[in-house]
């Protein structure tokens, strides 16, 4: 058995994204659908009402489930089958039309929605295995599109029963759609009918993460890794504080490190090693009252005095104009009552069989 906490960081969900990686504004569109009808991704009209085609549909909901910007829940009514979404309120605090960035202008949401999409937390596990093994366990090197599926099938399959494996397909789909979604330089192909759109439409190419050599079967990938340029250090230094609420309630420290390095940590996902982790939130750090970084013993450490999680936003939420201050913007509880589905402790209505079609996607997810 392999070493890493894959069943403890991911759910097994592979291909979901129907080979769609998310485009430029369908994630504030889903979120402005989901805010007034929970039911929006089962319309017959969802294709009209969110301006794509009926795959992309099932896509958008994957992905804004994935960017951890929904939470799907059983319907009020048990008559109901399928499973209904709310919209979270980091997604009101976001996406909204009042929110932090509602159509993704800074590149530092993208560097955010990145970090929600890699993270497990008290909320909600990593919705995308093949992205986690990817980032977290799978060696720094230059691999071709093969390679990592099957680096990706051989942690699945070390770390979870035979019976949960998914068909080699879903994990070869998974790699092509974090290809699409995230290399500058793809290949265009002429055989596929939404090639040209991948090229252009995914917002997350922005990173520079992913990069290719050669052509072909033989073209090769490479992790991008050193300074991030345009990751603005209020967002690092957020999925860092994140990070360290994994392990503390409370004020404390985390070694840098480990905030380099362990699975599942900011390095991991924004592909940077200590000394450029360290740089890049040195000047915030030396502005804020609250954290420090400090050495003993040859460790150095991020040292927070409050409770982690309530810093990490107080300043993700200063960088971004204190959404939070603006008048009628809700509390997590206020937003909660508003959206009971979201309240995991809530009371669910016993749900009965009903002889009704349901689609495939929503049985999967049922016995899930």
């Amino acid at each position: 058995m392999s070493d890493s906490r894959l069943p403890e960081a991911v759910e097994l969900s592979f291909g979901r994204h129907e080979t769609f990686a998310p485009r430029f504004g369908w994630l504030h569109k889903a979120y402005m659908q989901v805010k007034h009808d929970s039911e929006i991704f089962h319309r017959e009209d969802a294709p009209v009402l969110l301006g794509v085609g009926k795959n992309m549909v099932h896509s958008m909901r994957y992905w804004s489930k994935a960017f951890k910007l929904t939470q799907e829940h059983p319907h009020e009514d048990p008559a109901y089958r399928a499973h209904v979404a709310s919209p979270t309120w980091r997604a009101r605090w976001l996406l909204d039309e009042e929110g932090a960035d509602p159509y993704l202008e800074d590149t530092g949401s993208l560097w955010l929605l990145h970090w929600w999409l890699l993270s497990s937390d008290s909320e909600a596990k990593c919705w995308v295995p093949s992205w986690y093994v990817i980032f977290n366990l799978a060696p720094r090197s230059r691999v071709t599109s093969a390679e990592m599926t099957s680096v990706i099938t051989r942690h699945i399959h070390e770390n979870f029963e035979e019976k949960d494996w998914p068909a080699g397909e879903s994990i070869s789909r998974d790699v092509e759609c974090m290809v699409k979604m995230y290399a500058l330089d793809q290949e265009f192909n002429p055989l596929s009918p939404g090639s040209f759109e991948d090229l252009l439409m995914s917002p997350f190419r922005e990173l520079g993460l992913l990069e290719g050599q050669g052509k072909g079967k033989d073209r090769t990938w490479r992790f991008t890794s050193g300074s991030r340029s345009n990751l603005p250090a209020p967002v690092l230094a957020y999925a860092c504080l994140d990070y360290a609420s994994r392990f503390s309630m409370n004020g404390g420290s985390i070694s840098l490190a480990r905030l380099a390095e362990d699975p599942g940590s900011p390095g991991r996902a924004f592909r940077m090693r200590e000394p450029e982790l360290t740089k890049a939130i040195e000047s915030l750090v030396s502005d804020h009252q609250d954290l420090q970084i400090v050495e003993a013993l040859g460790q150095r450490s991020l040292v927070f005095s409050k409770a982690p999680l309530p810093l990490a936003w107080d300043i993700l939420d200063a960088h971004y104009g204190r959404v939070r201050d603006r008048e009628g913007f809700p509390t997590p509880q206020e937003w909660a009552k508003k959206y009971p589905g979201l309240d995991d402790n809530a009371p669910k209505r016993a749900r009965k069989k009903q002889p009704q079609q349901i689609e495939v996607l929503d049985l999967i997810e049922e016995n899930a």
